[in-house]
């Protein structure tokens, strides 16, 4: 179980340079329900924030109009699925529209995770956290 630090009722009207929501269907319709999540969306939008979702968690960011006119990507079947004619569901693992970040499941995490890394802290920092991963090939000596 995970213990927040603070709720969130405490902290709705901080200031945030991002919000990212987890994927997982039923903590998306957790968070789809509230509608302070709703309203904290908007806001960072509005304020030309980022937001970025995962898994089935981009449909929150469709049911708060963020998706409107972008190209997003989700959970197989969960955006398609949503009557979203103003929406161009692409099947990409991370897809970066603007300020809106979406992501397709989890598999597609750790691209997404070093996305918003350069999205908050810049390229050099994404290339040295993702260096440390060892995700690609190494090349020969010499």
């Amino acid at each position: 179980m995970l213990v927040p630090d603070v709720t969130l009722d405490a902290v709705l009207d901080d200031a945030f340079d991002m919000i990212v929501l987890p994927g997982g269907g039923p903590g998306a319709d957790r968070l789809d329900a509230d509608t302070r999540i709703r309203g904290l969306l908007q806001r960072l939008s509005g304020e030309g924030k980022y937001t970025a979702a995962i898994c089935a968690a981009p449909k929150v960011l469709a049911s708060a109009g963020l998706l409107d006119g972008c190209r997003a990507t989700s959970y197989p079947g969960v955006l398609d699925g949503m009557n979203l004619p103003r929406v161009d569901v692409d099947l990409k693992p991370v897809i970066r529209d603007g300020k809106v970040i979406t992501s397709r499941g989890p598999g597609t995490a750790m691209d997404f995770a070093l996305e918003l890394i350069e999205l908050l802290v810049g390229r050099a920092k994404r290339d040295e956290v993702e260096s440390g991963l060892v995700r690609t090939e190494a090349q020969p000596a010499g």
